[in-house]
């Protein structure tokens, strides 16, 4: 069974963007409330009042708004925060609009520059002029970070930036060891614990031990399901390298199959799981915030 003593139940973002795994006519039936930051920060802290610990939400504009939301309301006591960077989306969005690569790079510039964040500007000049990736990379989370800190309630805790699954299949397939190992070590520095989102657990597993990276050092987060959804290569390889994965906080994603699953089928299935830290589920109606984290606090918690 699962570490209920330690189990973690975080708010997904998913629904805020309208994004949802199994279809695009379930996107368009959460209607345009869903989006709405006033709407998202109520399903947030209206979940949290019913058992959830934190947020975990890709860092963009739509995000940030919640949070400035959730801070203005003075509802936030203890809230935990798992921000996963970048928000791919907003970026090649971006990209399109203001000229490519070479655009994105000068908007980026600019904000570093807007933010005032002297670590990241320092950091951001030594890797340009070395060509330093590792230096860039740093700059990067430093503007970020700034970002969380500059809109995150009072009472919230950073306890994650994670690596967005684009990056992080990216450095795994090109054997991007050193670069992982020092995003590792430049986080633990900044005493937040680094993270990683994968749709491919079982090779990611395999790479960090093949590279002796240390699980008790960082989170995961992938999905874990009864029906294997969106589990590569399958759900006895993810199953079975979640056993390989001894101490690292682990969170299952996905664990409705976008739905497709009831609660309490998918609450079963993860119970039975030994290595699960936490769970993450998105919801878009105040009933189903309330019902969904009371289950899984029932469920899952002592």
């Amino acid at each position: 069974m699962g570490d209920s003593r330690s189990m973690s139940l975080l708010v997904g973002d998913n629904p805020f963007h309208n994004i949802s795994h199994l279809s695009q006519a379930r996107s368009r039936d959460r209607g345009n409330a869903i989006g709405d930051a006033g709407f998202a920060a109520g399903l947030v802290t209206s979940s949290m009042e019913n058992g959830a610990d934190g947020f975990m939400f890709s860092v963009s504009e739509t995000t940030l708004s919640i949070l400035k939301t959730i801070r203005d309301m003075n509802r936030s006591e203890n809230m935990r925060l798992y921000a996963i960077v970048p928000y791919a989306y907003e970026y090649v969005r971006l990209a399109t609009q203001i000229g490519g690569i070479s655009g994105l790079a000068k908007r980026m510039a600019k904000q570093v520059l807007f933010s005032m964040n002297f670590r990241a500007m320092a950091t951001g000049v030594k890797g340009a002029v070395r060509m330093d990736p590792v230096a860039l990379l740093k700059t990067y989370l430093f503007y970020e970070i700034s970002r969380i800190e500059s809109c995150a309630p009072k009472r919230a805790n950073l306890d994650s930036v994670m690596l967005h699954e684009i990056i992080t299949e990216m450095a795994l397939a090109l054997n991007l060891d050193w670069l992982l190992k020092a995003y590792v070590d430049f986080m633990l520095k900044l005493g937040i614990k680094p993270g990683f989102e994968t749709r491919n657990f079982a090779f990611l597993v395999r790479k960090f031990r093949e590279w002796n990276m240390d699980f008790g050092k960082v989170v995961i987060a992938t999905p874990f399901n009864k029906v294997g959804f969106q589990m590569n290569p399958s759900r006895e390889e993810c199953e079975k390298a979640l056993e390989e994965a001894a101490g690292s906080e682990a969170i299952a994603m996905s664990v409705l199959a976008a739905g497709y699953l009831k609660p309490q089928e998918a609450m079963d299935y993860i119970q039975a799981l030994r290595g699960l830290k936490g769970v993450v589920v998105g919801v878009s109606r105040a009933s189903q915030a309330r019902e969904t984290f009371k289950l899984l606090a029932g469920s899952l918690k002592p």
